[in-house]
């Protein structure tokens, strides 16, 4: 049965700090460990009022130090931003404090606007090298050797698993050539989900990580009693996506009545596209949507995101969907 977790982006709503938003993304966790959830990660983003995750390790830490058993990860560390040795010793790190529980997915992008890339002394080259960059990464979790000049304290002989983040065929590439587990982007930049996760499957070459190819989809849904509720609910991530298309980033915005009130219909459309892979409504609408689009792409795991302002809705919408999976689960028994 495909497994399901959960991709926080630490949403600061208008009115919260981000100190909040950190405190209601470990009760979110906490919540997720206790209704079954595979995996909790946090989305590496800078220069985003509205998104607290930038450190993301630091809060990968908050968060497994507070829950017990949920994997908790990156989703991902934009490697580009960072030297493989210190993502080797900070996840090291990580894995030494919380054995078995942690994951570290790897995108290249930047994660941010060109002048904050600036800010991290990003060289942008650097996005070619990726591959390399992951290989590099891979050899300081591997076992240390005496002619090993380099280490990484902690990290050497972790073997911690390690996933490539994408949105492109170039990113299905890598991961199979490397032999890891391959996340898509699809509930942001769902254009090339079909074709990507075909190539990525096609291609494949094992590796001591992994003997076949594992697909992981990413998905908004929102949950509600109501279609109507669910899908007000839902305008709080439409009107998010209209201000990246307006290249105006804001804190996460409330839910509206009428989303043609805040956006015209081109940019309507336009984020109507990025949001395809959306599923909005009743337990049993999402339930119908959500088979629909695993029978599509045979994913191994979704890995959802609701970003909600209001985070009782979004704990509750995540409950009555572990609810959907737990009655499949029944289902598949029987």
């Amino acid at each position: 049965m495909t497994k399901l977790s959960i991709l926080d982006i630490v949403p600061v709503p208008e009115g919260a700090t981000p100190g909040e938003a950190l405190r209601n993304s470990l009760t979110l966790a906490q919540a997720a460990e206790r209704l079954g959830y595979e995996r909790y990660w946090i989305a590496e983003h800078h220069n985003m009022i509205g998104a607290a995750g930038a450190a993301t390790g630091t809060v990968i830490g908050f968060i497994a130090a507070h829950t017990s058993t949920i994997r908790v990860g990156a989703g991902g560390i934009m490697l580009p931003n960072h030297a493989p040795l210190m993502v080797a010793e900070q996840f090291g790190t990580l894995e030494c404090l919380y054995p078995g529980r942690i994951d570290l997915g790897l995108g290249r992008a930047p994660g941010t606007d060109q002048f904050t890339a600036r800010a991290l002394r990003r060289d942008g080259a650097r996005a070619q090298e990726f591959p390399q960059e992951v290989m590099e990464l891979r050899r300081y979790f591997g076992e240390v050797i005496p002619e090993q000049v380099v280490q990484a304290v902690p990290g050497g002989g972790l073997d911690l698993p390690m996933w490539v983040l994408g949105s492109s065929e170039s990113g299905a590439a890598a991961a199979a050539s490397l032999g890891l587990p391959f996340a898509f982007a699809s509930h942001f930049a769902p254009s090339a989900l079909l074709e990507a996760i075909a190539a990525y499957r096609a291609n494949f070459v094992a590796s001591p990580q992994l003997d076949g190819p594992y697909v992981m989809l990413g998905v908004n849904v929102v949950v509600a009693e109501s279609q109507r509720e669910a899908e007000r609910l839902f305008t709080t991530i439409q009107r998010r996506f209209v201000n990246v298309v307006r290249g105006d980033p804001r804190k996460l915005p409330p839910p509206v009545d009428d989303l043609a009130d805040y956006s015209t219909a081109k940019e309507q459309a336009q984020v109507a596209s990025m949001l395809r892979y959306s599923f909005v409504g009743t337990p049993d609408v999402v339930r119908q949507g959500l088979d629909g689009f695993i029978d599509m792409t045979k994913a191994d795991e979704l890995i959802v995101s609701a970003t909600l302002f209001d985070p009782a809705a979004r704990q509750r919408s995540y409950e009555l969907l572990a609810e959907i999976w737990s009655e499949k689960r029944v289902t598949a028994t029987i």
